[in-house]
């Protein structure tokens, strides 16, 4: 039998969401249904609909930070039951069988389904999955909070693990938002010392509260020098250009410059810097449903939370607004 959605879309690139209904098919093999309770809202979500990335298809209902509970299984599902309170990040799937899925880096597969991408996401009251990628949230994770963590906190929390983070690393998280405020909370429970370098002075209080030992100007090249040498990991969770040799500057030798916010713009840096320390830039996308599961487990030890704002979703609009507006402190979560 069809089941009936009841969602929010755009219908063009820039356009308000408007109520909207649609059908989808009962789950197939290893396919759930998850009723939506919660969904954050991501700065990823304002750029498909806006198609600043040029793959966006309308109408576009957004949503890829899903927290619910199984309403249906699939068959040969056996990793969930129905009831069991799941969520859903960037990824709904993937095909399971390339080199990529078979070595647990399912984020990586070239046919990974993006969860709004050629799909309907989670501002609604449903949504589908494959069951791999319906990650099981443990209890001590809130699930009105949860659903940040399921893009914003993996994309942070994913290059610890990949790029083996020491709890004795000096590190630092360049941006104090949805992305660098658990960032901060990861490395310094991780057991890091942690530097936050904002362009907002006034979010040092905050930031020393989610757990930097240090805050720093990232906007001062002054600040920058007098830090040369100090960090063995940075991350940028920013989507704007800076200083880019001066923050690899900032990193000892063998340190790592990694990037996880969608800066637009060409990054200018030259060879010398990398070459005479062996100093690395890297980047990551999310991360797999096994990584996530870890992340959770972590959060619920740890009690890291997300600060969040919650809207009904009825008032998506005025949401995405807020989100806009950068007056988000720090995720934006829609409750169904």
């Amino acid at each position: 039998m069809p089941i009936t959605v009841n969602a929010f879309a755009a219908s063009e690139a820039g356009a308000r969401l408007e109520p909207f209904q649609y059908e989808i098919a009962g789950p197939g093999p290893g396919e759930v249904i998850i009723k939506v309770t919660h969904c954050g809202v991501c700065h990823s979500d304002l750029s498909m609909l806006d198609d600043e990335w040029g793959m966006s298809a309308y109408p576009l209902v957004p949503g890829h930070e899903v927290s619910g509970f199984v309403e249906q299984l699939g068959e040969g599902v056996s990793n969930l039951k129905v009831g069991d309170r799941v969520g859903v990040g960037w990824h709904a799937g993937s095909c399971h069988e390339c080199a990529q899925c078979m070595s647990g880096d399912h984020n990586l597969c070239a046919e990974a389904q993006g969860t709004i991408v050629e799909r309907h996401g989670g501002f609604a009251d449903r949504v589908k999955a494959q069951a791999a990628f319906a990650v099981r949230i443990p209890d001590g994770v809130d699930p009105v909070s949860a659903g940040p963590l399921f893009c914003g906190g993996i994309t942070v929390f994913n290059p610890i693990v990949q790029f083996g983070v020491q709890p004795t690393d000096r590190v630092g998280v360049i941006g104090i938002g949805g992305l660098g405020h658990l960032a901060i909370a990861f490395l310094s429970a991780w057991g890091c010392e942690v530097t936050a370098f904002s362009s907002s002075p006034d979010k040092e209080d905050e930031a020393r509260s989610m757990g930097a030992h240090h805050f720093l100007s990232s906007r001062d090249g002054d600040v920058l020098e007098a830090a040369a040498g100090t960090l063995d990991f940075i991350v940028s969770t920013v989507n704007v250009s800076l200083d880019w040799e001066g923050f690899l500057q900032c990193l000892k030798p063998k340190g790592r410059l990694h990037v996880v916010g969608a800066v637009l713009e060409p990054m200018p840096v030259g060879a010398f810097p990398l070459i005479m320390a062996q100093r690395s830039i890297s980047g990551s996308p999310v991360g797999s449903p096994a990584t996530i599961a870890t992340m959770l487990d972590f959060c619920a030890r740890h009690a890291i939370t997300p600060q969040t704002e919650v809207f009904g979703m009825s008032d998506v609009n005025a949401a995405l607004d807020h989100v806009r507006a950068g007056k988000a402190r720090y995720r934006v979560v829609l409750e169904v």
